[in-house]
């Protein structure tokens, strides 16, 4: 299984059991704190995330797989990104989040995986699933030894840092559970330093409500006001806590070409895409994660970033795209438009 999964670009995977019960009181302690904002999915499916032969009947083991995104990169790269975050007038867009929507690839290489199994010992009842459904994929990632929880709440591998996508098999196949690791962060808490919104409240503990990553992606309105100037021109996720971990010194670059960045969401000017028509926001985010969004957050989210230059210093051009969109149709673009025009008086 390990060379097909290699053939189809997984980086490595692992067999976990089906009794996640220890993890169930965390899961609701993290519910009953309302860390997963509006995400009303996750309270709605409960303790079902930690219960996989209830999501999927006659499951017996989950086969886990991790696929490594990082696009190739120069030495240094961690430095890099942090730079870029530097320069307010340009947009800020995740590094997982540059190429092609990843859920699209590990579901459907995940059923080939499946697949090829089938045609080396007949056929079994399985479902896959990439960040899709109910699932407690960091938990059964890092009980299957694909590696350990970090502190940020991700899974870390000591020879591929955390740049890298989770998937699962659910199967109906007694399979014998990979090895766990040992956590190796030590007493390194540098993840917690560097969140810009001190989403990461405590160790192996994270707050969605303050998480730029869900306030840009997943909160579907207005973003809260006093977390606004703390998201400076990050437009679609946040890698702060991933760019500042030791251990992706050791990330790896992508085996796919899935996943490298495509032209116009690097290095690009916050003006530039604040201009998108929604024609032109679909076109250019075809067959990638960002398209979910919609158009009006992409243009909420932008407009925060575009606020926060003007906190920095006063720009014409900046003004002048705000102001073409002041009188926006919808409400939550409105209202981050006349933020974002209201920043200079703030500085």
């Amino acid at each position: 299984m390990r060379e097909w999964a290699r053939a189809l670009g997984f980086s490595q995977i692992g067999v976990a059991g089906v009794d996640l019960s220890t993890a169930e009181p965390g899961l609701v302690a993290w519910l009953a704190n309302g860390f997963h904002g509006e995400m009303d999915y996750m309270q709605s499916h409960g303790v079902r995330r930690a219960r996989p032969a209830e999501l999927v009947p006659g499951t017996t083991s989950v086969i886990t797989a991790r696929m490594d995104y990082l696009p190739a990169t120069p030495e240094g790269w961690q430095a890099i990104e942090f730079d870029r975050l530097q320069h307010p007038t340009e947009g800020i867009v995740s590094l997982y989040a540059r190429g092609r929507d990843y859920h699209k690839v590990l579901r459907a290489r995940l059923q080939k995986l499946a697949e090829r199994i089938a045609q080396a010992i007949g056929p079994f009842g399985h479902r896959v699933f990439t960040d899709s459904a109910p699932v407690l994929e960091v938990e059964l990632a890092a009980r299957s030894g694909q590696g350990w929880r970090g502190r940020h709440t991700l899974v870390l591998n000591r020879e591929g840092g955390s740049m890298f996508f989770l998937g699962e098999i659910y199967v109906d196949l007694a399979l014998p559970p990979t090895e766990p690791v040992a956590d190796h962060c030590g007493s390194c808490h540098a993840c917690l330093d560097v969140c810009p919104t001190a989403a990461i409240v405590a160790p192996y503990r994270l707050d969605a409500r303050r998480c730029i990553s869900y306030l840009t992606i997943e909160h579907p309105g207005p973003i809260p006001l006093e977390l606004r100037p703390l998201m400076g021109n990050r437009i679609y996720g946040c890698d702060d806590c991933q760019l500042i971990c030791p251990w992706n010194k050791f990330a790896q670059a992508a085996l796919l070409p899935d996943f490298a960045p495509r032209a116009g969401l690097v290095g690009q000017d916050l003006v530039t895409l604040f201009a998108w028509s929604e024609e032109e926001f679909l076109r250019f985010t075809e067959g990638s994660p960002i398209r979910r969004i919609g158009h009006a957050r992409w243009l909420r989210n932008i407009a925060v970033a575009l606020g926060n230059a003007l906190r920095r210093q006063d720009d014409p051009a900046i003004r002048a795209a705000l102001e073409a969109r002041r009188d926006h149709p919808l409400e939550l673009v409105r209202e981050h438009v006349a933020w974002a025009l209201e920043a200079s008086a703030r500085q």
